[in-house]
């Protein structure tokens, strides 16, 4: 199982947020490359870069950011937030980004998910944050009136090369991920060959290595955030305890 540094941009600057909450933003540095090539630099092999603003207008907002950010490291970078069409996907992936993350898309759009996914194999991802058991958008404000399994499914149909979970009420808390929701979520993927990266709440090694226990229910990814800008956590650590087999050899990048 790999570990993604978090690098969530709020007017050109590294925060995080408590709950989703964008009232609880806590800013933790003023030059995202700089941010970036600390993860490299730490091990990463992968980063989780989010448009804070852009889930809230609905359209990408921090591009200068992100264009930097891919272009100053030499990992796969994947990015959400704001990614309402097509154009914003391509947009995101021709300058740079390995991945793109649908979120409020994936269920008002689903139609535009499978199409993506065809067009750009292995390189379209579905963001599901959940409150409870229902999905939710619009940067988290939004209800979708869809479960978050059941749109989870959907992606899968669609055959996105991973779909990516966060339980919003753990998100930010330290408190410990929803290893519950991970499996259910992971298992239900699972039979339909789609990989799962869970995100939210992650405090102390003890809390990466309840996610790693789930390697064998196709979870083959972890997002950190603050965790790894307090110290709780640090990366080389998250690392060695994430390190071991995935099934069938995969990763992030199935």
């Amino acid at each position: 199982m790999q570990i993604l540094p978090a690098i969530d941009l709020k007017e050109g600057r590294c925060v995080r947020l408590l709950r989703g909450e964008m009232a609880t933003a806590v800013v933790y540095g003023d030059d995202p490359v700089a941010m970036a090539r600390r993860w490299v630099a730490e091990g990463a092999q992968w980063l989780h870069v989010v448009d804070l603003d852009g889930a809230l207008a609905g359209r990408s907002l921090n591009t200068a950011s992100i264009a930097a950010i891919c272009a100053a490291v030499s990992i796969p970078v994947q990015v959400g937030g704001g990614l309402r069409d097509a154009e914003a996907a391509r947009a995101l992936l021709a300058g740079g980004a390995r991945r793109v993350v649908l979120g409020t898309a994936a269920y008002r759009d689903p139609a535009l998910v499978a199409a993506l996914s065809r067009e750009f194999p292995g390189r379209i991802a579905v963001g599901i944050d959940a409150r409870g058991d229902e999905a939710a958008g619009e940067g988290w404000t939004e209800r979708s009136g869809k479960s978050a399994v059941g749109l989870a499914e959907q992606a899968a149909r669609s055959q996105v090369a991973c779909v990516i979970y966060t339980d919003i009420a753990r998100d930010g808390t330290e408190l410990g991920p929803n290893v519950a929701g991970i499996r259910a979520m992971a298992q239900s993927l699972g039979a339909h060959g789609v990989p799962l990266i869970a995100s939210g709440g992650v405090g102390s090694l003890a809390h990466v290595e309840q996610v790693a226990a789930l390697r064998g229910d196709s979870v083959v990814g972890l997002i950190i955030g603050r965790a790894l800008y307090t110290g709780a956590v640090t990366l080389r650590d998250a690392i060695a305890a994430a390190a071991g087999p995935s099934p069938a050899g995969r990763g992030p990048h199935a």
